[in-house]
């Protein structure tokens, strides 16, 4: 349990990411449109309010989205949403319109700023009456952050897109798992015919894998969404949805772990009672094990068992005695000469089974 807790403090110490569904919304409203003034039903014409701008016909689109939920997610796990600007990078909107009669900023940018408000939404608002094709170019900000591979390395790796660190472990997999570690030089990596016009060379040291791969790595492709807004028919009742996936800290697990970590006296005691019953537990069953060992062995072959059983405890012996076998002897000369050493506990039977072995012999003869 102790180990376990270590390594999720080491957990925590990393960055923990996940893969999360990230919807967007498109929609559009009208206004002062010629459909809506019919729809007065006096046959009255409306006035155009320049100073105000009532009766001009005008539309807003909407940008939207949120974060989807992770299905079946404890009530306790959920944080507080985030804003959908957050998710953004960089957005640019592009209209398709003629700019000589509508030369009001047809194509619009947004950075996010350091210290931007995070919004839910953005409207962009134009005057007009004609359907207008739009195109909406959006770069996600993902955590960590992502790359395109390059199809030189994709290739080899399997992989299209992936964080800095994610490429180079995977490198690194790679690398392992074929063998091109040098045996001797643990630092050198040598190529093989994949890897070979990569390093640009026979082998590479480890500290060049880094700035190798910086090499093949490139901005990620934005995500299009195209978009028509037709402002001479009502605007649709649902607006328009599309999913996108973005990579994001994994803060309910973050949470989780770290609820795991800091735990009260009580549970710490807990954490210590059940570590000595997992140690007796481990324990017993490794003497299980050895028990069984012993009788399997012993029920194969009893002989041969005793026989090697024999010998071990001879080796043992000698071991404890501090000597060994020389000159035919199993023990020291000076044992031999005491007189009070053959009158052990253990003499007895030892020359009761010495003999009886003698004696099998003799009778098998």
């Amino acid at each position: 349990m102790m180990r376990k807790k270590v390594e999720v403090q080491d957990a925590l110490a990393r960055n923990l990411t996940t893969t999360r569904t990230l919807r967007i919304f498109l929609s559009h409203t009208v206004s002062g449109q010629a459909w809506q003034n019919g729809e007065l039903g006096d046959g009255t014409d409306l006035t155009v309010n320049f100073e105000n701008g009532q009766g001009i016909p005008a539309w807003a689109f909407k940008i939207e989205g949120r974060l989807l939920e992770l299905p079946n997610q404890r009530s306790r796990d959920r944080v507080v949403p985030r804003k959908f600007s957050t998710f953004i990078k960089r957005m640019i909107v592009e209209l398709d319109r003629d700019p000589a009669l509508y030369p009001d900023g047809n194509i619009l940018e947004w950075p996010r700023a350091s210290n931007a408000q995070p919004l839910d939404g953005f409207t962009i608002r134009r005057t007009g009456d004609i359907p207008t094709k739009i195109r909406l170019i959006v770069h996600l900000e993902h955590f960590p952050e992502q790359y395109k591979v390059s199809p030189e390395l994709g290739n080899v790796l399997g992989i299209k897109e992936e964080s800095r660190l994610g490429v180079i472990q995977t490198l690194w997999n790679y690398i392992k798992i074929n063998g091109l570690q040098d045996k001797v030089d643990r630092r050198r990596i040598r190529a093989d015919d994949h890897l070979r016009p990569i390093f640009g060379g026979e082998s590479v040291v480890f500290q060049q894998l880094p700035e190798l791969v910086n090499r093949y790595l490139m901005p990620p492709d934005p995500v299009l969404l195209h978009y028509t807004l037709n402002p001479t028919i009502p605007p649709p009742e649902r607006p328009s949805a599309w999913d996108v996936e973005v990579r994001v800290e994994d803060t309910a697990l973050k949470n989780r772990m770290a609820v795991t970590v800091n735990t009260s006296k009580e549970s710490l005691q807990d954490l210590n009672k059940l570590d000595d019953e997992i140690a007796l537990l481990a324990q017993s069953l490794h003497n299980s094990h050895l028990k069984r060992t012993f009788l399997q062995s012993f029920a194969r072959d009893p002989a041969e068992f005793i026989q090697t059983w024999l010998a071990s405890q001879s080796r043992d012996l000698e071991s404890v005695l501090g000597s060994g076998p020389s000159e035919g002897a199993t023990i020291r000369a000076e044992e031999l000469r005491r007189s009070d050493f053959f009158r052990l506990p253990w003499v007895e039977e030892a020359v009761a089974v010495q003999e009886g072995m003698r004696l099998a012999a003799k009778g098998m003869q």
